[in-house]
């Protein structure tokens, strides 16, 4: 099988290429600007430029395409400088990446999240709801790219997924580390309810996926239950043995984040069992990984 994977320089990506090269599949990473992985083999490819996409995506003739790139800076896109660029990262790269997979037949992973939805209540998300209120620019730009998906190609995987973490790339546990061990005190938000997603974790499902045709919407998460901001802080703090104490504080208190936030972010992943997918393995394991990863 042969895959093209769009985004290797940032933390999914670069999990989903590793994940490649572990079941002996040829991959081809793709990024805006020249990489310097050795790991496996890149070409330079901007998704906003639609004949760029045609004629990397026709020469390579993929099987699969697994598309993480994006734009992910979710306070950056409420910068009213900044939203043209948002749009065509995530909606107007996506609609390519689209065409250009069901030009050549190839399968489509659009990677997703809760953010489409509008982040209120208690119940867990399905991933075939159509409750969509995106509350910010960010969210808008990804269910804008969810439809650039349905519209353009037919074999596809959307998959939505919350609080990412890996090695390769700025995430909370990196940040919640550094602050723990300068500062005696942290406070960090109590009342906006999610879980985890450890990229590699989420790589092996994606590598699932594509070795299949059971297309459609899905949500990926780390299993473990639902929890807040200010549980995963504590979680990190004593596993990584750093004494610092967790404040709980609402996200109003805290009140920094531009853009407005989920208070829930709980997504329903019972689909991926009822289609013969692996469930991922609990957050507490994944951190406990991810953990020892960074010390390597």
């Amino acid at each position: 099988m042969r895959v093209l994977v769009t985004g290797t320089s940032g933390q999914l990506g670069h999990d989903v290429m590793l994940e490649l090269i572990k079941r002996g599949y040829e991959g081809l990473g793709a990024d805006r600007s020249a990489s310097d992985k050795t790991e496996y083999k890149t070409t330079v490819m901007d998704i906003t430029d639609a004949d760029a996409v045609n004629r990397v995506i026709e020469e390579y003739q993929p099987d699969a395409v697994i598309h993480c790139a994006a734009w992910t800076n979710v306070d950056g896109a409420e910068d009213p400088a900044n939203q043209v660029a948002v749009r065509k990262v995530n909606v107007d790269g996506t609609a390519n990446i689209a065409k250009a997979c069901k030009k050549v037949g190839a399968k489509m992973v659009y990677i997703s999240t809760d953010y489409v939805f509008n982040g209120q209540g208690t119940e867990p998300w399905q991933p075939d709801d159509k409750n969509y209120a995106p509350l910010n620019v960010y969210g808008q730009s990804k269910l804008d790219g969810e439809k650039a998906v349905t519209e353009n190609t037919d074999n596809y995987f959307i998959v939505r997924i919350a609080w990412v973490f890996g090695k390769n790339g700025k995430n909370f546990v990196k940040t919640m580390l550094g602050v723990g061990k300068t500062h005696p005190e942290v406070r960090v938000v109590n009342d906006q309810i999610g879980t985890p997603t450890y990229t590699p974790d989420l790589a092996r499902l994606l590598v699932d996926m594509i070795e299949t045709d059971k297309y459609g919407f899905y949500h990926a998460t780390n299993e473990g239950g639902y929890i807040s901001w200010a549980d995963f802080t504590e979680e990190i703090f004593k596993q990584a043995g750093i004494n610092s104490k967790v404040i709980p504080v609402t996200t109003e208190e805290y009140g920094i984040s531009v853009a407005a936030r989920p208070f829930n972010s709980r997504l329903d992943k019972s689909k991926l069992k009822d289609s013969g997918f692996e469930p991922l393995p609990t957050w507490q394991d994944a951190l406990s990984r991810y953990l020892k990863e960074l010390d390597n």
